[in-house]
C-alpha cells in the first residue's frame, strides 16, 4: 500500500510516498480502507516540529478519515468488514503512529463511528476535528443555548461551516463573516441568518445592526491575533467568546471584558475527556443521519500531493475542508 512518511520535521516537502505492506490487525484492532482523508492546520503544525505535541519519528500523518472496513481483530465485536465508518484520530496518531494519510489504516473502535449512507467518503473525512471542534467549542466551551446569538468569526473555514450548521439546528441566530460572495453565500445556504464581509473596514458595525445594538452572546474565533479585540466591542453582557484559532499574539483592552463580565474561554480538541467524545461523536452521528449536518467539502487532492494539501490548508479564503483521496 501506498502512504504519507515523515521521518524529519520541516517544510511541506518531508512529507514522502512510500509503499509498504498492507497492515494486519491485531486482536483487538480493524483495519479501515482510507478512501479520504481529512487534512487539518494542526497537521501542518506537528508536521514543522512548531507543536507541542510532538510524534516519534517516523511517523504517518493525518487524524481524520473514511473508508471501508477491510478486517477486524478476533476481539472485535462492533464491527464487520464492509461497514462505512468516519476515523477519528488524535493528530498524533492512531496506532503505532500510522496515521489516515495512508491507503489503509490500522484503528482502535474508540476511533471508528458509523459513517450514514448519505454522506460521502470525502464528506465523512471533514468530520473529525472540524465537527467536534466546532461541538465542543458552542456547546461545551461555550454552554450556547437557544435563542442566543452567535458569531461565527471566520464561518467558511472547515470548522466554521459546522458551527453555522449546529448553532441553526440549536435555535441560535447566526451570524457569519467571511471574506468573498462566493463564501458568504455558503454560509448562508448552511444555515446563518445574517452575513458580514470581514474585509469591510466597518463590518463589526453591521454585526451589532444585526443585534439591534445588544451584541452577540457568543462568538466562536478562527483568527484570535486579528480579531479579539474588536470581537469585545461586540459582545453582549455576560457574553462567551472561544479561541479555536490564533496566529500569533494579541492586545486586548481588558476592560472590554470587565464592563460585560465577559469570558474569554480557550480551547482545544486535544483536552476533552473521553466522556465528552462520546458524547460529541453520538451527536454528530445522529446529525449525519437525519441531515442536520452536512459536511462541505471544499478541495480533493490525490494523496501523492499531501505538500501541496498542507500548503492549501493554511491560505486565506478556504471554503470548507481539504482532503487528500489515497
Amino acid at each position: 500500500m501506498r502512504r504519507i512518511v515523515v521521518r524529519e520535521f520541516g517544510a511541506p516537502d518531508v512529507m514522502r510516498v512510500e509503499e509498504v505492506p498492507t497492515p494486519k490487525p491485531g486482536p483487538s484492532d480493524v483495519l479501515v480502507r482510507v478512501r479520504a482523508a481529512g487534512v487539518n492546520p494542526v497537521e501542518t503544525y506537528i508536521r514543522s516540529g512548531i507543536y507541542a505535541r510532538k510524534p516519534a519519528l517516523p511517523y504517518v500523518p493525518g487524524s481524520d478519515g473514511a473508508g471501508e472496513v477491510e478486517a477486524v481483530g478476533a476481539d472485535v465485536k462492533q464491527f464487520t468488514p464492509g461497514d462505512r465508518v468516519y476515523i477519528v484520530g488524535d493528530n498524533v496518531s492512531t496506532v503505532a503512529g500510522a496515521g489516515t494519510y495512508a491507503e489503509y489504516c490500522v484503528c482502535v473502535p474508540t476511533q471508528l463511528h458509523p459513517l450514514a449512507p448519505r454522506v460521502t467518503f470525502a464528506q465523512g473525512a471533514a468530520l473529525g476535528v472540524p465537527y467536534a471542534t466546532a461541538y465542543r467549542a458552542l456547546f461545551i466551551r461555550a454552554n450556547a443555548r437557544p435563542a442566543e446569538t452567535v458569531l461565527v468569526h471566520g464561518a467558511t473555514g472547515g470548522v466554521g461551516i459546522p458551527a453555522v450548521q449546529m448553532a441553526h439546528a440549536h435555535g441560535m441566530k447566526v451570524i457569519g463573516s467571511g471574506g468573498t460572495d462566493a463564501g458568504l453565500k455558503m454560509v448562508r445556504e448552511n444555515g446563518a441568518d445574517v452575513v458580514v464581509n470581514h474585509r469591510n473596514q466597518n463590518y463589526m458595525d453591521d454585526v451589532l445592526k444585526a443585534t439591534d445594538g445588544k451584541g452577540v452572546d457568543v462568538i466562536l474565533e478562527m483568527s484570535a491575533n486579528t480579531n479579539l479585540d474588536k470581537d469585545l466591542s461586540v459582545l453582549a453582557r455576560h457574553g462567551r467568546i472561544v479561541v479555536i484559532g490564533s496566529r500569533g499574539r494579541v492586545e486586548i483592552d481588558p476592560r472590554g471584558a470587565m464592563a460585560r463580565d465577559a469570558a474569554i474561554l480557550g480551547m482545544t480538541l486535544f483536552n476533552a475527556a473521553p466522556a465528552e467524545l462520546v458524547s460529541i461523536h453520538a451527536a454528530l452521528v445522529a446529525g449525519l443521519a437525519n441531515g442536520t449536518l452536512n459536511p462541505i467539502v471544499g478541495r480533493e487532492f490525490p494523496l501523492d500531493q499531501a505538500a501541496r494539501a498542507h500548503e492549501a490548508v493554511l491560505e486565506a479564503g478556504a471554503h470548507g475542508k481539504i482532503v487528500l483521496v489515497p
